[in-house]
């Protein structure tokens, strides 16, 4: 194993800088390159694909958007949103890393590629788009979290450069197993990570072929660790607090009893603060909040870095650059601070694409698209069919970037299964039309959910038991069973308990 140094854990605003090649010097370099870049979209004829993916960054959580805290600065995602396409409503089907990344990589509901959860890698015979791809004539490179089977960090099929880590991987001084051979590289693994993607679109992919690019952050992942140069950076910025994560009978009078219960274990906000003698590892609610947008702000820097190398080789004119999360995450909502549940907060992501040339500047699509969808879309932009058999849940949405009118779904599907190494939240079946949401909690005496979202946006009101509402909850409750029952998603697997079982609950007080 070696060790490689290159973004220090000291390094200065003035030095990332420097090093990332915005400086004068570095910017005399790229025109040899453009030249190149042209070249190659003139032999090859096909869209190149770049693919990035982050780790839990909630939906609004973008400087751009009206609900982002006022002092978050996100300026390449804006970018992104005024420049190409900001896809308003995007939602995951499963909000837990490796089903989402499965679904995102199969066009598969969690039902069907059967990844259910964190601790096992994917299924024997379970084939990921980029294999289509590479039969198709692209070369193809993932870098970064890969995340199905914690200690597996081998190269997965459907790539033919290969940069990964075991597990959640670490923010600081990354050992990455490049095609093969582990190296340990000092310094910011966001950072590190933008390194090893840009250096294969440099130095080591042929130009005479169309290329896909997978670029997957371990930011934003809890625990929140900021790149140094951001540490502190929104320290005492004010917090303007959700209004659903007061512990108050207005708050949960209505709610199923276990989203209460939640509160108090490990993934609720009154497991966090309770007191100096619980010997609680996880920082105060305030402290998690701002490192949270710090992180956020290094994942946004290291974005604009690709977009802009993109743009100074001329590659920006032949390449699709899609960003999204793989899940979203409550901070404070309903007292909790993570994922897996069907609120807004968990269910929803973001979704960005810049295509110079392509999609006009400013376009917002308001359709509700899902992860299972991004398979589908990127095999259209690469003009590859999309296979018959295993089939794809999703459907492309590459026509609404376009600005083409087409049929698109009037509602999406969620699923999430109880997990024995979190126990705290159930097993979870929901569908969510423009306006109302219906909630299914399977295994528990307790109330399922209703929520009316144009009247009650943050979910606070849960109408199950409202008889007007009677008529509508039944027709949404028959068709989400009927839908899961002919797609064979009523089979709910039953997997061996295997890793850390984290099952704390405290006391109220």
């Amino acid at each position: 194993m070696t060790t490689e140094r290159t973004h220090g854990k000291h390094l200065d605003r003035r030095a990332f800088l420097k090093h990332t090649g915005r400086t004068i010097a570095a910017l005399a370099t790229l025109g040899a390159a453009s030249s190149r870049a042209a070249r190659s979209r003139t032999k090859t004829g096909k869209r190149n694909v770049i693919l990035v993916l982050s780790d839990d960054h909630r939906y609004d959580f973008m400087g751009f958007m009206k609900g982002a805290p006022a002092f978050l600065k996100t300026p390449n995602m804006d970018r992104m949103a005024r420049e190409g396409a900001h896809l308003a409503n995007a939602f995951v089907s499963t909000s837990l890393c490796s089903p989402s990344r499965a679904s995102i990589l199969t066009g598969q509901y969690m039902h069907n590629h059967r990844i259910v959860d964190n601790q096992r890698p994917a299924p024997p015979g379970t084939v990921f788009f980029p294999q289509y791809l590479q039969k198709a004539g692209y070369q193809t490179a993932f870098v970064g979290k890969w995340h199905m089977g914690h200690e597996h960090d081998d190269p997965r099929p459907g790539f033919d450069h290969w940069v990964s880590f075991k597990g959640q991987g670490t923010y600081f001084d990354p050992t990455l197993n490049i095609n093969g051979e582990r190296k340990t590289f000092e310094g910011y693994t966001t950072d590190v990570l933008t390194d090893q993607a840009l250096n294969w679109l440099q130095k080591d992919r042929d130009e005479d072929q169309p290329f896909f690019l997978y670029l997957s952050f371990k930011a934003v992942h809890y625990p929140f660790q900021p790149a140094e140069r951001h540490a502190g950076r929104y320290r005492n910025e004010p917090i303007e607090r959700p209004e659903t994560m007061a512990n108050t009978e207005r708050n949960y009078q209505t709610q199923p009893h276990w989203v209460r219960e939640r509160r108090y274990s490990i993934h609720g906000i009154d497991h966090m603060e309770t007191g100096p003698y619980d010997n609680d590892p996880v920082p105060s609610f305030d402290d998690l909040y701002h490192q949270y947008c710090e992180t956020v702000h290094g994942l946004d820097e290291n974005l604009g870095r690709v977009l802009n190398h993109l743009d100074q080789t001329g590659l920006s004119d032949s390449t699709l650059v899609l960003y999204m999360g793989d899940n979203g995450f409550a901070l404070g909502e309903h007292g909790f601070y993570d994922k897996r549940d069907a609120f807004e907060e968990s269910i929803r992501v973001p979704m960005l694409a810049y295509a110079p040339g392509m999609i006009r500047p400013g376009t917002k699509v308001s359709q509700m698209v899902q992860n299972i969808d991004i398979a589908p879309t990127l095999l259209e932009a690469a003009g590859v069919k999309r296979p018959k058999s295993p089939g794809m849940d999703g459907q492309s949405f590459l026509p609404l970037l376009r600005n083409k009118s087409i049929s698109w779904r009037d509602h999406i599907l969620y699923e999430y299964y109880w997990e024995w190494n979190f126990p705290a939240t159930p097993t979870v079946f929901a569908i969510r039309s423009e306006r109302y949401k219906y909630i299914f909690y399977h295994g528990l005496w307790d109330h399922d959910g209703f929520y009316d979202l144009q009247t009650d946006p943050h979910e606070r009101h849960n109408l199950i038991n409202v008889p007007a509402y009677a008529e509508r909850i039944e027709t949404m409750k028959k068709q989400l069973f009927d839908e899961l029952e002919s797609q064979g998603g009523l089979d709910i697997p039953v997997r061996r308990p295997l890793g850390e079982r984290l099952d704390q609950r405290k006391n109220r007080r």
